[in-house]
């Protein structure tokens, strides 16, 4: 007599990126329109509960692998409950990475009590905005840690010499990012100095011609407000359902991009003819891609 073992549920997964109504930042980089921005206690109340009712949904949506990363308009880890929320979401068996973009401005130390197989961090430093050293020293507790982290800059000419410093300060396991600057048009000369930097600042660079291309956003992607309105990507504003009602799980699908454009990081990297999502595999939503460090970089 044959025994069959019972089939064990397949998780599909999905890319939940997610951004409440926090916008306030202790930073006041020219570059940003969200700078030096102070939220009232009113807002940043809705934004605890906001991210508290997310949290509990991650919790519950236990048929998917689920990756999450949150893209506040401001500096997130300054505020207790995005600390709170990612050590707790990096326990949940169901959850294979969660991460935050950060400016790193906050303690590290809370990071000790989060799994750092799932938790990670996007980092982003700024110059004039606080001392290399500073920086650096976060990045080295990480590094202590054992939590998975990159480090980018915008790549603005002013930016340049610092970027080489920071590249040269790192351990070369830490994968360094360039933003192409908004607005600047960089010769060939400009762009070969910054991806001597970071080999994907191609990526970045030029916008990329989207309309019409198919995109895995919407399909096994999403963009979450805080009040669970769920939308295909940050950069397309038409709603496609609420996470909290269940109208996300049947608009999910295959759609070809409706912008002319893609010139972020978040929303082209799901672009599928750029097959982006096989360059950083696992360190998708940290922007580390799978193959660094290069061979070159290893000592």
């Amino acid at each position: 007599m044959t025994t069959f073992l019972p089939l064990l549920p397949v998780r599909e997964d999905l890319y939940v990126l997610y951004r409440g109504p926090l916008a306030s930042c202790n930073y006041d980089c020219p570059y940003c329109p969200f700078a030096k921005r102070v939220d009232p206690p009113e807002l940043l109340r809705a934004d605890r509960a906001d991210l508290e009712r997310f949290a509990g949904w991650v919790e519950a949506t236990t048929d998917r692998r689920l990756s999450v990363l949150f893209t506040p308009w401001g500096e997130g880890l300054t505020r207790s409950w995005y600390r709170e929320t990612i050590v707790r979401l990096s326990h949940l068996p169901h959850v294979a990475r969660v991460a935050i973009q950060t400016n790193l401005a906050a303690r590290t130390g809370w990071l000790a009590d989060a799994d750092p197989r799932v938790a990670a961090l996007w980092a982003t430093y700024h110059p004039g905005q606080v001392t290399s050293e500073r920086f650096l020293a976060r990045c080295r507790e990480l590094v202590e840690l054992g939590i998975r982290f990159s480090v980018g800059v915008v790549g603005l000419p002013d930016h340049h010499a610092e970027a080489v410093a920071l590249r040269a300060a790192l351990p070369p396991e830490v994968y360094l990012w360039v933003n192409a600057a908004e607005g600047h048009v960089y010769t060939s000369a400009e762009e070969a100095r910054w991806t001597a930097l970071d080999p994907r600042f191609g990526d970045s660079v030029r916008p990329h011609p989207s309309l019409g291309v198919p995109c895995h956003a919407g399909e096994t992607a999403i963009s979450v407000l805080g009040d669970g309105t769920v939308r295909r990507c940050h950069f397309i504003k038409t709603p496609i359902g609420n996470l909290y009602d269940g109208t996300w799980r049947a608009a999910l699908r295959p759609r070809p991009c409706t912008n002319g454009l893609c010139d972020c990081h978040i929303g082209y990297v799901h672009l599928k003819p750029l097959e982006l999502r096989d360059v950083y595999a696992d360190g998708l939503l940290e922007r580390i891609p799978a193959a660094w460090p290069l061979p070159a970089t290893r000592p």
